[in-house]
């Protein structure tokens, strides 16, 4: 059998990707990583930690190439596994643990693992941060006994795990969950000079800046051109009780303004959905960001880290040049990713 090493090498040549020494050193832990997890003859004191190794945590700036890594490595191993959104795998947790109580008191996260254990043995976080309070409190708990469970994990972040939600609310409670990460990971910090993403030969054809006339008939022009011969109807969202409304729906494109989609009380389910029902959407008029309304940005963020995963090309306008964006405080790092990301989606070539 050719090595991962080989595979690598020819999966870069296949698909016209660039080399270097520290992509092959993280494929060179991921098959330690591999050996030590899912070969069962295979002793090793590789990864020196008393706690046994169930995890793998690549972090990075944007563009790095962590996801396309890890994307290779998932694909080749031959296990039951299961890549995940980590907001849609945290709705199906809360989802779940909702309809156990109805019909059994006993506990809910057991219950949920013991679930996922039957499904996979590994799962693929791709992008993991914590920004819900909620979730916070959870995941010590929840992940302590997956990995008591022998469930594997894989983890793709722009942060280290000790500065996972990092001024968050009552921050002290996630710490366990921290000291956990830490005893039981392989972390992993990928550096490379330049954002992939933005060195590929495609350019920005559908970010329309700034916000006048000329912008506005651009995006009229091509929007008619996408919907040509499309019925137009208001597509209705059912979610949990609650109904989201699509004004501008032609079978399977949507036109937004921003403060349709960030502006008022939604988040990520909300977003799954209309990921769903879409296959190109229309955003327009996408602020300045600030302190001032950070609650935005952060639902603008889980919104183009879904529709990224989901791979929804987008046409954008704002007054704004792409690489002119600002950010409130708290959010700078992961606002970087969601701009790298903007500039793929809005792009032609997007995922060739």
């Amino acid at each position: 059998m050719k090595s991962l090493k080989k595979k690598f090498f020819k999966y870069c040549s296949v698909n016209k990707l660039k080399i270097n020494k520290n992509q092959i050193e993280v494929i060179h832990l991921l098959k330690k990583f591999e050996n030590n997890c899912f070969n069962k003859n295979f002793f090793s004191t590789l990864f020196k930690k008393k706690t046994k190794i169930v995890g793998f945590y690549l972090f990075g700036d944007v563009g790095v190439g962590k996801t396309m890594l890890l994307n290779f490595f998932y694909n080749n191993l031959d296990i039951s596994k299961q890549r995940l959104h980590f907001n849609e795998f945290m709705i199906s947790f809360h989802d779940y643990t909702h309809d156990h109580k109805k019909i059994d008191k006993s506990n809910s996260i057991r219950s949920f693992v013991n679930k996922i254990k039957k499904e996979c043995e590994l799962i693929y976080f791709d992008e993991f941060q914590v920004t819900n309070i909620v979730d916070a409190m959870i995941l010590g708990r929840l992940f302590k006994t997956m990995f008591n469970e022998n469930i594997k994990i894989i983890l793709t972040s722009n942060t280290k795990i000790r500065n996972l939600y990092k001024d968050g609310l009552q921050r002290e409670q996630f710490l366990p969950f921290i000291d956990i990460m830490e005893s039981v990971c392989v972390e992993k910090e990928l550096t490379i000079v330049e954002d992939y993403r933005k060195s590929k030969p495609n350019s920005l054809e559908r970010f329309f800046h700034p916000l006048d006339e000329d912008a506005n008939f651009k995006i009229n022009q091509i929007f008619r051109k996408l919907t040509k011969d499309k019925k137009a109807n208001i597509k209705e969202l059912e979610i949990k009780g609650r109904t989201f409304q699509i004004k501008k729906y032609f079978e399977g494109i949507a036109r937004f303004s921003f403060d349709e989609l960030c502006n008022q009380n939604i988040g990520a389910e909300d977003y799954i959905k209309v990921a769903e029902a879409c296959k190109f959407i229309v955003i327009e008029n996408i602020p300045r960001f600030s302190d001032y309304n950070a609650d935005k940005q952060q639902r603008f963020i889980t919104l183009i880290d879904i529709l990224y995963e989901k791979k929804i090309p987008l046409m954008t306008s704002s007054d704004l040049k792409l690489e002119d964006f600002n950010s409130s405080k708290s959010l700078k790092i992961p606002f970087k990713r969601t701009l790298s990301r903007l500039y793929e989606l809005t792009s032609i070539k997007m995922f060739n």
